[in-house]
Order: C-alpha cells, then sequence, then structure tokens
C-alpha cells in the first residue's frame, strides 16, 4: 500500500532552519506531484509548496514565498522541504501530500504529518 512518511520536524527559534522529508513508497513517485500543507491549531489545512512529477516549476503559499523551497528526489523516492528564516506563525502540523490524475480518477495520499514548532 501507499505510504508517506514525513520526519524532520520538531522544535525550533524564531530565525532557524529545519528541513522536512517525505519518504514514499507503494506508487510510481515520479508520476505524482508532490505538496507540503500545514494545519495550524484552530485552522483549515492550507497548501505550502507544491512540485510537478518531473521536478521543475513550484508553487508556493504567499506567506512562505522566498524562505522555503520544495525540492524531490525521484530517485529516492523523497521530497523535502527546506524552511529557513522561520517565524511563530509557521508554528503547525506538516503533511506530505502526493496526487495524481489519471483519466478523471483522483490517487490522493497523506502522510501522517510532523509538528514544526517556533518558539524561543
Amino acid at each position: 500500500q501507499v505510504q508517506l512518511v514525513e520526519s524532520g520536524g520538531g522544535l525550533v527559534q524564531p530565525g532557524g532552519s529545519l528541513r522536512l522529508s517525505c519518504a514514499a513508497s507503494g506508487l510510481t513517485f515520479s508520476s505524482y506531484a508532490m505538496s507540503w500543507y500545514r494545519q495550524a491549531p484552530g485552522k483549515e489545512r492550507a497548501l505550502v509548496a507544491r512540485i510537478p512529477g518531473a521536478g521543475g516549476s513550484t508553487n508556493y503559499a504567499d506567506s512562505v514565498k522566498g524562505r522555503f523551497t520544495i525540492s524531490r528526489d525521484n530517485t529516492k523516492n523523497t521530497v523535502y522541504l527546506q524552511m529557513n528564516s522561520l517565524k511563530p506563525e509557521d508554528t503547525a502540523v506538516y503533511y506530505c501530500n502526493a496526487v495524481r490524475l489519471v483519466l478523471g480518477s483522483t490517487f490522493n495520499y497523506w502522510g501522517q504529518g510532523t509538528q514544526v514548532t517556533v518558539s524561543s
């Protein structure tokens, strides 16, 4: 079955950096667009960044542009989120997402999430 396993979360001071990883298995990784979402307490889950299956053009939420970088290694079936200049408002559970559209059907998978806390 498909598994997405996030790692790399933790507690960091404002201005610090973290690198999240999401290791995928059970799917043809390069066929899936990969995304990072986050959900803060009391808020809806929101898109942070997205990268197509073959890499290339990426998309970011306005709140993280210039600070976060999404990348993927299709040889390792892994997607990354490099987070720099972290702010307290970046505190959330971060989720990895894999999505593929095939002949009108959507294949959509989620990881279990990893907590990121930005606090002094």
